[in-house]
């Protein structure tokens, strides 16, 4: 039997919020920073409070929106989070400069599942990165979708990101109590990545996260979706 999938809680708000995705176990925080579009945005001097909080070996992930290289770099450095999640696409080149400049920051990429185009993205990033996160967006939309859409996606597709590379991957989009058991089977992923799946008014809701790690070791255990 392969690990149980990891389990990232995205769009962490608060100190409080971090310490709950914590004690329910999750295993990275997602740090939004600014965004075309989306929910979950806080300004860098909250996300540098949190990271500096968050006790290893729980990841933190800067998730940016920015393209040029030392954007980025000047962003992590405010902000000190253990992870970079690009959430849109980036040229090879930044890829090295990040690796150079940021010694031991990890880099994930956002591949936006939106065809088959995605697969052939995820073979030519994945040598540059440690992982990828396989998420609902469309930076092609007028306004640009960089995540946080609550769409589920082709998992078809993502089966085959997964297959044929190999770095870890992350699933996102759209994820909920509900069906993370039938993603999880589906993609089989290193890590799964929820935001709007458990949260209620724009708030981390306790019940839906106990639920989604439920659901998700009941998965891993018998392969039966976990009882409400």
């Amino acid at each position: 039997m392969n690990p149980r999938p990891r389990v990232k809680i995205c769009c962490i708000q608060s100190g409080e919020e971090a310490r709950l995705a914590i004690e329910c176990g999750a295993a990275a925080l997602g740090l939004v920073s600014s965004m075309p579009s989306g929910p979950g945005v806080i300004d860098e001097a909250t996300i540098a409070e949190i990271a500096a909080v968050v006790p290893p070996p729980v990841a933190t992930f800067l998730l940016t929106s920015r393209c040029n290289a030392d954007a980025i770099i000047e962003q992590q450095r405010r902000c000190r989070t253990s992870t970079l999640q690009l959430c849109d696409y980036v040229s090879l080149s930044v890829y090295g400069r990040l690796r150079a400049e940021l010694p031991g920051i990890a880099i994930v990429q956002v591949i936006h599942v939106t065809g088959a185009e995605a697969v052939e993205r995820a073979r030519e990033v994945a040598p540059h990165v440690d992982a990828l996160l396989l998420d609902s967006g469309d930076p092609r939309a007028p306004v640009k979708e960089l995540g946080g859409t609550a769409r589920v996606h082709d998992w078809g597709l993502s089966r085959r990101i997964r297959d044929e590379v190999s770095k870890p991957v992350f699933l996102a989009g759209g994820l909920t109590p509900e069906n993370v058991p039938m993603a999880a089977q589906a993609v089989d992923p290193f890590a799964l990545d929820v935001c709007s799946g458990v949260r209620t008014m724009n708030r981390l809701d306790e019940r839906k996260l106990r639920r989604f790690f439920a659901a998700v070791a009941r998965w891993h255990s018998t392969g039966e979706e976990a009882d409400d």
